[in-house]
């Protein structure tokens, strides 16, 4: 099954790093998934975030106002439904 793996942010550094590392954990398990950028702030906040960096997969939120570690990222993608 295809995982969609969002970044939510206004497209700051720690955003841009956030998207590299999900997409090298992401490319690391050898999944299939879908990268999106989410810079529109009401449907951040509608997400329940309220501090970026944050990352969603398939429309949960896993992390917020932080860069996890590439192991912490790999178990989330690896959970995540």
């Amino acid at each position: 099954m295809k995982k969609k793996i969002q970044i939510l942010g206004m497209g700051c550094p720690k955003c841009n790093k956030l998207y590299a590392a999900a997409e090298a954990a992401a490319k690391e398990l050898g999944i299939e998934y879908e990268m999106e950028k989410v810079s529109d702030i009401n449907k951040i906040t509608d997400m329940g975030v309220m501090m970026t960096p944050a990352l969603a997969i398939n429309g949960e939120v896993k992390f917020s106002g932080r860069i996890p570690s590439p192991e912490d990222l790999k178990k989330a993608i690896m959970e995540s439904k």
